[in-house]
């Protein structure tokens, strides 16, 4: 038995529009959350960080140069 001849009406259509903009809007979501919290960022290493300990004036020029070539093995 068919009803209504046999193809989909208006509603259907647009149903199946918002189903899939909903379903792709969810794997983006999900990708982008997967990426987020597995931090497959750049690493910060202990360099960048003494760097940044530098800049922001918590060590001075000497203990940086000191920490710097302790990390790098020359002491």
């Amino acid at each position: 038995m068919m009803w209504w001849g046999g193809d989909w009406n208006w509603g259907a259509w647009v149903a199946m529009t918002l189903t899939m903009l909903g379903f792709w809007a969810l794997v983006i979501w999900a990708v982008a959350n997967f990426v987020r919290t597995t931090g497959t960022g750049r690493a910060r290493d202990a360099e960048d960080i003494l760097a940044e300990r530098f800049a922001r004036g918590e060590i001075d020029e000497d203990e940086f140069q000191h920490r710097r070539e302790l990390l790098r093995g020359r002491r």
